[in-house]
């Protein structure tokens, strides 16, 4: 075990983990109806392969597409097909979902079957069931796992990153998994390393969580365990890979271009219980909680359940529910409504009451500086920030929206209470 340097950049939040980090993971009730976005990743969404009146199984694939970079999505309930239309999800937008009512039954599909041994499996196999199971990162970006897992000709990945930072505030989903299921992460890590056909693995874990730490270092056998510096967003890829390697992902560039694999611990544990069991990715675990919600959870969750359903087995909250958060507060959105579901990259639920709620109106920007010195991808956000509200895309571009990771600390950050942040997400949305 080694303490690595951290990364340059970055804001100490208030970590807010204390609500739910003694909690265990506890199933959550079957629900009556789900509601399955059939574009929960990165990349292409997928077509529908039901229609309306359809009878499905648990693990039925119910959409897929035939492009490089996308992955199928699965019924996570038994039932019948209620419709197939556009929902509204985390995000504001509405998307084409399959809607399934429950029949209260959960048959299992009848194609479900665990994998072979990972002696007897091929490296091509593995992959083939890592696409077809819908597998993403499940760290929050939903990346299609089986592409990380196919790099590109002349990409040579030497070293596996496992990134259990978890550094948003409030969030203890990937903290419980750590304590809880090891051995699916460490039979998911021993998978990955035969496809990549890599030996040197690093499992990178803040040094806020040192009952994890001491745990993984005496079940996980040829890994080395890194302990990091707790700051966020140290969790990002880049960041991680910089802090752990010394070795900088070029912008606009990959972790391949520089030789790395990283992989959420969530996704660890998926790849091998989708190999033990024949099961898809159809339920994940998420961290619901907040100062006033009577019981903060971290719950394992079936893919398609709205959030109002969680947050009510969670004893809903004390006082006026004001926002909701998908993710952490930090990079979290806010919700447009409880009707909306949760998806493959959906880690916490954070919810907030009015008395929570400071009303922020922005000023001016009095050029300290200060978001440039927090930002961890070396950008100057305030400029940035100023061409966004002028429409400048092209200035945004040159000076490098693009590259920009989303993570809030120049928000954060900001005695003017500029909404930095989102004037970025605005000019790289008119970029792409």
């Amino acid at each position: 075990m080694m303490l690595q340097k951290t990364f340059k950049g970055g804001v100490h939040p208030r970590g807010e983990k204390d609500l739910a980090i003694n909690q265990p993971i506890e199933e959550t009730n079957l629900p009556k109806q789900v509601v399955i976005p059939l574009s929960q990743h990165v990349g292409a969404p997928c077509r529908p392969l039901v229609q309306k009146g359809d009878l499905v199984k648990v693990g039925q694939k119910i959409g897929d597409s035939d492009k490089f970079i996308s992955a199928p999505v699965h019924s996570s309930i038994s039932g019948t097909v209620k419709a197939v239309e556009k929902h509204l999800v985390f995000s504001g937008q509405k998307t084409d979902s399959v809607i399934i009512d429950s029949d209260g039954k959960q048959d299992v599909f009848d194609s479900i079957k665990p994998y072979p041994v990972l002696e007897k499996i091929s490296a091509d196999e593995i992959i083939k069931a890592v696409r077809e199971a819908g597998i993403v990162g499940m760290g929050g970006a939903a990346f299609p796992t089986y592409v990380k897992l196919s790099p590109p000709p002349g990409k040579k990945i030497d070293s596996i990153i496992i990134n259990a930072a978890e550094c948003e505030p409030y969030l203890n989903a990937d903290y419980r998994l750590m304590l809880e299921d090891v051995f699916n992460i460490a039979y998911g890590i021993d998978v990955i390393k035969k496809v990549l056909a890599v030996t040197k693995v690093y499992v990178g874990v803040e040094d806020n969580k040192p009952i994890a730490i001491d745990y993984l270092a005496k079940k996980l056998n040829r890994v080395e365990i890194v302990k990091l510096h707790t700051k966020y967003p140290q969790g990002g890829e880049k960041q991680i890979i910089k802090t752990i390697l010394n070795r900088e992902v070029p912008m606009g560039g990959l972790p391949a271009d520089v030789g790395v694999a990283a992989f959420n611990v969530a996704t660890c544990a998926q790849i091998a219980k989708t190999l033990k069991t024949g099961f898809p990715l159809i339920e994940r675990v998420v961290t619901v909680s907040g100062k006033h919600l009577r019981k903060p959870s971290n719950l394992k969750v079936r893919i398609g359940t709205l959030y109002k359903e969680i947050i009510e087995q969670c004893g809903g909250v004390d006082g006026e529910l004001a926002k909701v958060v998908c993710g952490g507060p930090m990079m979290g959105i806010a919700v447009p409504s409880l009707d909306v579901p949760v998806q493959k990259g959906t880690s916490g639920i954070i919810v907030f009451t009015k008395e929570e709620i400071a009303e922020m109106v922005p000023e001016v920007c009095i050029r300290c500086g200060k978001c440039s010195q927090v930002c961890p991808m070396n950008l100057n956000p305030n400029f940035l920030a100023d061409y966004a509200e002028r429409g400048d895309w092209k200035k945004c571009k040159e000076l490098g929206a693009l590259n920009c990771i989303e993570c809030g600390c120049c928000s954060y950050i900001c005695g003017s209470r500029r909404d930095i942040v989102q004037l970025i997400k605005l000019a790289k949305k008119k970029l792409t």
